[in-house]
């Protein structure tokens, strides 16, 4: 049973993850795992690990739908591009969730931190992570077969690893619909939140099903990050992004070594 300490701590988490989104656009996801493990502190109960991964899925799943109708309003959304992108990557993010449910929580977290601080040397130290075929914008009327097919195996293979290691795969998701559909960025993050609601819910609430999402949590996690999510926009406009990206970047790599000597 969780304390209400903890439960005021699952909101400062949130706000924490929110904050990161609104700030640079993304990551925010993987800093919720060890957030929920080490701050909120339920590295010591029995199976934390998928009870982590689980319960931060089901939390970026429904912020990234709420996120989603708002950049939808905006006319920033391919629906068509989107649907087909999720569809495929639901099977891939079903797999992988099953797989990860599978791993032992102990070698799944060590698995995690490795991801971690490759994603933090990517967002902070890669040169191209803004633009990449920025200079594209697919109207999505007429797709080919052979875009079709990038899409959709690019889907499955990042709903995969999304589901295994309970993330929304933003950063992953974003590049790769530019690769595949050649949207432009401002239209492929738009899109790409189609796809991360839909890889968090689907291994949330699969995760729900083996008994390892907290659901309450979840929900406090959304709440505070629809208001970390509104300071963190606010100030993203003061400071250049690049810098932001290496700060993030860096923290993200130290919580993931720090990650590694826990696991």
């Amino acid at each position: 049973m969780l304390t209400i300490i903890q439960f005021i701590l699952s909101i400062i988490s949130g706000i924490f993850v929110g904050f990161s989104l609104g700030l640079i656009g993304g990551g925010g996801s993987i800093l919720a795992v060890p957030l929920l493990l080490y701050f909120v502190g339920i590295s010591n109960m029995p199976d934390s690990a998928h009870i982590a991964l689980g319960t931060t899925a089901l939390a970026v799943g429904l912020n990234a739908f709420a996120n989603s109708y708002m950049h939808f309003k905006k006319h920033n959304v391919s629906i068509k591009i989107g649907s087909l992108f999720a569809g495929i990557g639901l099977i891939g993010s079903l797999l992988g969730t099953y797989l990860g449910h599978i791993t032992p929580g102990n070698d799944l977290l060590l698995y995690f931190a490795f991801v971690m601080i490759l994603l933090g040397i990517y967002i902070g130290f890669s040169k191209n992570n803004n633009n990449i075929k920025s200079n594209f914008n697919n109207d999505c009327k007429h797709l080919s077969i052979k875009s079709i097919l990038l899409i959709s195996f690019s889907g499955f293979l990042v709903g995969l690893v999304s589901g295994y290691f309970g993330i929304g795969g933003g950063f992953l998701i974003v590049p790769a619909l530019m690769f595949a559909a050649s949207l432009c960025i401002g239209k492929a993050i738009g899109t790409s939140l189609i796809s991360v609601g839909t890889f968090g819910l689907a291994s949330g609430l699969l995760y729900l099903y083996y008994g390892d999402t907290l659901v309450i949590v979840s929900i406090l996690f959304l709440l505070g990050g629809l208001f970390g999510g509104y300071i963190g926009t606010s100030i993203s406009t003061k400071i250049p992004k690049r810098i932001l990206r290496i700060v993030y970047g860096i923290i993200i790599v130290l919580v993931g070594l720090y990650m590694l000597t826990r696991a």
